[in-house]
């Protein structure tokens, strides 16, 4: 079945000749790009990664140093997220004009490199989910080879491992964008206490991590197995998130789960905002 799917994707990117990968560093779209280079060689593939205030330059790093590993070529471009007024005000259809601001400087660098097409590391998975972000990949004309292969996230993570990727086990990540109740406006100083804010529990060993910001809250979530020692830590914690603005820090009870935003609007919301 998975040999079957691993085909019908190996298939679908030969047929496009070259591409231009949407590349993130995370477990799907290092996947993608992996497979792309080794099905259409590496001069035919061009893995491009967004920089702006709401990716951190930690991610960015990490990206680079795998798509180095992978031998793809691979270039950054700047995306202006935060310029766009629709983007700002963070309505719930967010990730539209966000994804859309991406794919439309994507599409230009495939033509400027008369590439075939562009991808993204859309799964199968991602169909159980109202993804605004979708809608503008269809409407710019993005493929998304592992959704049409069937390919779901825990196949994505058995393939990386046996590809020997070091993402297979990596956690996910979105947009810092995502750690904003929507209706509240996304400014860089926040984002960046924010990634500040992450990175430093990050590198205190936690593996998954979320700060969402509510005004002078900051409100942490980790998983459950590590809310222990998030705890013994809380005044080192506390201390150091609070110089960065923040009059309160909070540790979520209910651990670390995709879409805690959407919580607060209602159930008929079921978006994936990880």
């Amino acid at each position: 079945m998975l040999t079957n799917k691993l085909k019908k994707l190996k298939d679908s990117i030969k047929s496009m000749g070259s591409v231009v990968v949407a590349y993130s560093g995370g477990l799907d779209s290092t996947f993608l790009l992996k497979v792309a280079a080794d099905v259409l060689g590496k001069d035919n593939v061009l893995a491009v990664t967004a920089r702006s205030e709401t990716y951190p330059v930690s991610e960015y790093n990490q990206a680079r140093r795998l798509a180095g590993k992978i031998g793809a070529r691979h270039i950054a471009i700047r995306t202006r997220e935060l310029s766009l007024k629709n983007f700002r005000s963070n309505p719930v259809n967010r990730c539209y004009y966000c994804k859309k601001e991406l794919f439309t400087k994507l599409e230009k660098i495939r033509e400027r490199f008369k590439m075939g097409a562009v991808l993204d590391g859309t799964n199968y998975d991602d169909l159980k989910d109202v993804r605004y972000g979708r809608l503008a990949a269809q409407e710019l004309g993005v493929k998304s080879p592992l959704l049409d292969a069937g390919i779901a996230k825990d196949q994505i993570r058995k393939l990386s491992k046996e590809l020997k990727l070091t993402t297979w086990d990596k956690h996910s990540f979105a947009c810092l964008a995502s750690r904003f109740p929507f209706g509240s406006f996304i400014t860089a100083r926040d984002l960046k206490r924010v990634a500040k804010a992450e990175d430093y529990l990050r590198r205190l060993g936690f593996n998954q991590v979320r700060v969402r910001i509510h005004k002078d809250i900051a409100r942490i979530e980790l998983l459950q197995e590590e809310m222990g020692k998030a705890l013994r830590m809380s005044r080192s914690i506390t201390a150091t998130i609070k110089k960065l603005g923040f009059v309160y820090v909070t540790l979520d009870l209910a651990g670390y789960r995709t879409g805690s935003m959407h919580e607060a609007i209602g159930r008929r919301y079921r978006f994936n905002n990880n």
